[in-house]
């Protein structure tokens, strides 16, 4: 079983947090301050429904990747049709992960199977942080929901 590791955006990163729940994989990640998401703007926003997140110092959105990213072993982008030409933070993302010398996997969860490849990569880290990620629901419209049909069975599969 891994531990997810995500910061809460709306889209894949939200997705991740409730497979979590769901499947009773561990998770954490950091947030920004005051638990912002695009869809919970007003403190105490994320941290009311995840309080294994801890707030960064900043209210940026910024700070929040560099820093899931850093404490993680793995990043696992979850992309939609539009890819990652929609998104600017989960491009960030993948230049830091690559920068650190972590393992990025990006997933299109409109791939056959996308579910098989989630597990695929997810198992190879077994008891280590992982970070979930890609872009927000306003960026790429349904892909929360889609990465959840992903992310859940490929997480209960892991901890069973």
């Amino acid at each position: 079983m891994v531990t997810v590791i995500s910061g809460g955006q709306t889209g894949p990163d939200r997705a991740a947090l409730e497979a979590a729940v769901a499947t009773g994989t561990p998770y954490g990640g950091w947030c920004p301050k005051g638990g912002w998401a695009e869809d919970m703007p007003e403190p105490p926003g994320l941290l009311a429904l995840y309080p294994n997140l801890r707030e960064t110092p900043s209210d940026k959105p910024e700070q929040r990747t560099d820093w899931n990213v850093r404490d993680s072993d793995a990043l696992l982008v979850l992309v939609g049709q539009g890819g990652l030409d929609v998104s600017t933070g989960t491009e960030r993302a993948m230049r830091h992960a690559k920068s650190m010398g972590r393992a990025v996997c990006v997933v299109s969860v409109a791939e056959q199977e996308a579910e098989d490849r989630v597990r695929a990569f997810l198992s190879q880290f077994a008891g280590k942080p992982v970070c979930i990620a890609g872009p927000r629901e306003s960026e790429s419209p349904g892909l929360q929901a889609e990465a959840l049909r992903v992310l859940q069975p490929a997480l209960a599969a892991l901890a069973a």
